[in-house]
């Protein structure tokens, strides 16, 4: 994957970017990469493989992020998702909650920059792929540039291909993972004072973004953009990407058209058992700002969880 595929990305959220999102996704945007859910390593080597790494070819371009701490564990699920045909592998040392910090990963990795570093290591020495870290701009009081600074050349050092970084820092203890997306202030002049102290890096920036607009100023000086939240519950923010990001000029798709290509897809996961709202509940932003959105979210959220209920309630008007 080159420089080009990491201009735009749409952020790897939990219970947000499953499967049928990417698919979804896709359809409105053909060159914006998309990443899994954080997936654990402990649950690539004792759970359903399969069911954790499983896509449609159409996602491409597509990372994994993998959430661990043991260089040999990561190693082994970045190896995995080379197999299944990831086109990057990414390290989770972001994730401020009480259940990664208890497993040892995400956020609070921040503070054992020589791990991540190993890890980093050892998924390089496993896949020929991007590997990749998304990290924070600090933990708790530990948020000096100093120390930042550290990190990234201890983590590039040792042959991370891009960091992706949310320009916020995390508290650990006091704040909920919702409140740490929030409360502590967007940093954006920390990461672009990286860009300029490791120029020869691929830098991208994620946090509080919610235009295309804005993401053409980052990519005046930095590499690339990660938009999270607006791209869920808007996602068609993301319909003239193509065209002013990856200078791709090929006709954009409508919103009806999205939803008349999604149909043949929502009928093949419904045939293989997947209920209806495990993926009509990724297209209620559709619509955002539109006569009659609001009747057809109200349709969908009422009825896609009952018993038989199909793609015609999809279906626009």
């Amino acid at each position: 994957m080159n420089k080009k595929a990491i201009k735009l990305s749409v952020a790897p959220m939990l219970d947000w970017t499953d499967r049928h999102c990417r698919y979804f996704l896709r359809l409105i945007t053909r060159h914006t990469l998309l990443y899994t859910e954080m997936v654990t390593t402990g649950a690539l080597i004792h759970g359903d493989t399969a069911r954790f790494l499983r896509f449609d070819p159409s996602e491409h371009p597509v990372a994994l992020q993998l959430g661990g701490s043991a260089p040999a564990d990561m190693a082994h699920g970045a190896r995995l998702g080379a197999d299944w045909g990831y086109d990057e592998i990414n390290m989770n040392v972001g994730c401020p909650s009480d259940r990664v910090q208890n497993g040892r990963f995400g956020a609070c990795l921040m503070a054992e920059p020589g791990t991540v570093a190993d890890c980093v290591a050892a998924m390089k020495d496993a896949v020929t792929i991007p590997v990749t870290v998304k990290t924070r701009i600090g933990i708790d009081d530990r948020d000096s540039y100093g120390e930042l600074v550290d990190f990234v050349g201890t983590v590039a050092q040792a042959g991370c291909d891009a960091l992706i970084v949310h320009a916020r820092k995390a508290w650990l203890s006091g704040l909920s993972p919702k409140e740490n997306r929030d409360v502590p202030p967007l940093r954006y002049d920390i990461v672009r004072q990286l860009k300029r102290d490791f120029p020869h890096l691929t830098i991208a920036i994620n946090g509080g973004i919610k235009s295309l607009d804005e993401a053409q100023d980052f990519l005046t000086d930095l590499d690339g953009v990660m938009i999270g939240r607006e791209a869920y519950h808007n996602p068609w923010m993301l319909a003239e990407a193509d065209r002013l990001i990856f200078g791709d000029e090929s006709s954009m798709t409508s919103r009806h058209e999205v939803l008349e290509r999604f149909r043949p897809y929502a009928e093949r996961e419904l045939a293989s058992g997947v209920p209806l709202n495990a993926m009509s509940r990724h297209l209620l932003g559709l619509f955002q700002g539109q006569p009659g959105a609001r009747a057809w979210r109200r349709r969908i959220s009422e009825r896609a969880h009952l018993p038989g209920a199909g793609v015609e309630l999809l279906a626009a008007r």
